[in-house]
C-alpha cells in the first residue's frame, strides 16, 4: 500500500462561503468559479477566480478560494500567500483561517494550523469543523488529551455532527485505555452511522470495535445486515471474511481494494499524519540502499501499489525511470499531484507485472501485499518482471507462529508466518532471500509489526 508534501483537501473539507452580493458583475462570475471548483474542474475554475480579480482587484473570496485551488496543484506556497491576503482584507473569515489551517496541516506544519484552527474558532465558535480539524492536529502532535478535550468540546457542541462522532470513535478505539473506551468508540460509530448513512466507513469501524472485544457474532452481523442491504458492495463481503463469517478468499477482491482506496484516497496521507509512526517506505528504502549500486539514477524501477506516491522521493535517486502502478484511479490522481514519476499506471498488479517480462531492476511494495493471502501468483510475476539481478523488496504482516500459514486478520489485511513467506518467496525463483522484521506503523494504539523482504532474481549482480 506504499503509499513529500501532502497535497489537495477535498472539497468536502473546504468551507464556502456564498459570494457577496455588492457588485453583481464580479459576484455572478465567482458564483460560476465556486460551482466549477466543486465540480473539480480546476481549470474553469483558475479561469474564472482570475478573472474575477480582475473586475475586482484584491477581491477576498476570490483570493481566498484561488489559494485552495493553487494548494490543489500542489502550488502551496503561492496558497499561503493568497489565504493571507484574503484575510488582510477580511481577517475575521472563520473559513479562510480553517482552509489556511488544512494547507499547514497536509503540509506538516502541525503547530501553525493549530494556530489557525484556533484563530478560525475565535472568529466562529460555532465553526465545528475548525473544531474538529483542531482536535485532529492535536492527536497528531501527539497531545491525547488535549485532543480528547477537543473531541469532547466538539460532540458537546454538536452532538449531531456526524463526522465529529465518527473522529471521536476512531480517537477512543486508537488511544483505549480499557474496555470502556472500545463501548464509547461502539456507541459513537452508532450514532455516526445513524446520523450520516452514506459513512460507510462508520459501519466498518463499528465492526472492527465490536470484534476488538470479542463480540464476533455482531461484528459479523453488522457486516451481514449491511451486505444484505448493498449485495454488490466489496467492503461488507470482505469485511465479513475477515471476521470468519465467510470463507477466506485468496487475496482481496479488486473491487474491494479499489473502493477503500479510492474512498480513502483525499484523507490517506492524512491518516498516515495521524499515525507519525508509519514508516514501510522508509523501512524499504533504507534495506535495498544496502544492496542496490550508488544512487546514480541508473536503475529502472517499479513503485508496484504507489498510492499516492509515499516512495517516490526515496526510489528517484537510484531510478532513471521511475514507474507507479496503482489498482486505485484515486490514488493515482494523488501521487500524479505529488509527481516524481515517469509513468502512473491504473492497472491490476499480478497482471501488469506479467505484462512487463524482464522491464526492472527493481521492484519495490510497501504495504501492498497484505492484501493477497497467496502470494504466489504475483511473487512469480514480480520474479518475471524484474531483469537478472534485479531486486525485489516488499513489506508483509506478521503472523505469529510456525508453519506455512496465511490468515485474513479483522482489519481487512492478510498476515504471512515467515516459513510461509520463505517458502512462497523462494519458489517463485528467487534467491539471497532475507526476511527482517520491524515496525512498519501503529494502529489502535499498538505497534503493527512487519516482514521486510529482499530477495534477488538469479544472475549477475547489478555492482
Amino acid at each position: 500500500m506504499g503509499r513529500g508534501k501532502r497535497v489537495v483537501s477535498s472539497n468536502a473539507n473546504v468551507s464556502w462561503r456564498a459570494p457577496a452580493p455588492a457588485q453583481p458583475a464580479y459576484a455572478v462570475v465567482l458564483e460560476r468559479a465556486m460551482k466549477a471548483h466543486q465540480a473539480h474542474d480546476l481549470d474553469t475554475a483558475e479561469r474564472l477566480y482570475g478573472e474575477v480579480l480582475e473586475l475586482r482587484a484584491a477581491q477576498p473570496d476570490a483570493l481566498h478560494y484561488l489559494g485552495v485551488l493553487m494548494h490543489q496543484r500542489d502550488r502551496s506556497d503561492e496558497a499561503v500567500a493568497l489565504i493571507n491576503t484574503s484575510l488582510k482584507i477580511t481577517p475575521r473569515h472563520p473559513d479562510a483561517h480553517n482552509n489556511l489551517g488544512n494547507i499547514h496541516k497536509e503540509c506538516g506544519r502541525l503547530a501553525e494550523a493549530e494556530a489557525c484552527y484556533r484563530r478560525a474558532l475565535e472568529c466562529g465558535p460555532t465553526h465545528y469543523n475548525a473544531l474538529c480539524n483542531l482536535a485532529f492536529v492535536l492527536e497528531v502532535q501527539e497531545r491525547p488529551d488535549d485532543a480528547f478535550e477537543a473531541y469532547g468540546e466538539l460532540l458537546r457542541k454538536a452532538p449531531t455532527f456526524a463526522h465529529g462522532q465518527y473522529m471521536m470513535g476512531l480517537f477512543l478505539r486508537n488511544y483505549a485505555q480499557n474496555v470502556e473506551h472500545i463501548e464509547q468508540s461502539i456507541a459513537c460509530f452508532r450514532e455516526a452511522y445513524r446520523l450520516d448513512p452514506r459513512n460507510l466507513r462508520a459501519l466498518e469501524g463499528l465492526g472492527i470495535s465490536l470484534y476488538t472485544l470479542g463480540r464476533h457474532d455482531e461484528a459479523r452481523e453488522v457486516y451481514r445486515d449491511w451486505l444484505e442491504r448493498e449485495p454488490h458492495n466489496p467492503i461488507p463481503r470482505h469485511m465479513l471474511a475477515a471476521t470468519g463469517g465467510a470463507e477466506t478468499p485468496p487475496r482481496a477482491d479488486e473491487a474491494y481494494v479499489r473502493n477503500v482506496f479510492d474512498s480513502f484516497a483525499d484523507s490517506f496521507d492524512e491518516q498516515l499524519l495521524k499515525n507519525l509512526d508509519y514508516r514501510a517506505p522508509e523501512v524499504l528504502a533504507e534495506a535495498l540502499g544496502k544492496v542496490l549500486p550508488a544512487a546514480n539514477g541508473s536503475l529502472d524501477v517499479l513503485d508496484a501499489g504507489c498510492g499516492t506516491g509515499l516512495c517516490a522521493p526515496l526510489l528517484r535517486p537510484h531510478a532513471r525511470t521511475l514507474v507507479g502502478v496503482d489498482l486505485s484511479g484515486g490514488m493515482i490522481e494523488k501521487a500524479r499531484a505529488r509527481g516524481g514519476y515517469d509513468e502512473l499506471v491504473v492497472a491490476e498488479l499480478t497482471a501488469y507485472l506479467q505484462a512487463h517480462p524482464s522491464a526492472y531492476d527493481v521492484v519495490i511494495s510497501a504495504d501492498t501485499l497484505i492484501y493477497f493471502g497467496d502470494l504466489a501468483p504475483v511473487l512469480e510475476a514480480a520474479h518475471g518482471a524484474l531483469r537478472q539481478g534485479g531486486w525485489l523488496a516488499f513489506t508483509l504482516e506478521v503472523l505469529e507462529g510456525e508453519g506455512d500459514r496465511y490468515a485474513l486478520s479483522s482489519s481487512g489485511r492478510y498476515q504471512h508466518t515467515r516459513d510461509h513467506t520463505q517458502a512462497v518467496v523462494e519458489s517463485a525463483g528467487f534467491d539471497r532471500v532475507t526476511i527482517g522484521t520491524d515496525m512498519l506503523r501503529k494502529e489502535h494504539g499498538k505497534i503493527v509489526s512487519g516482514w521486510v523482504v529482499l530477495a534477488r532474481r538469479g544472475g549477475n549482480d547489478m555492482r
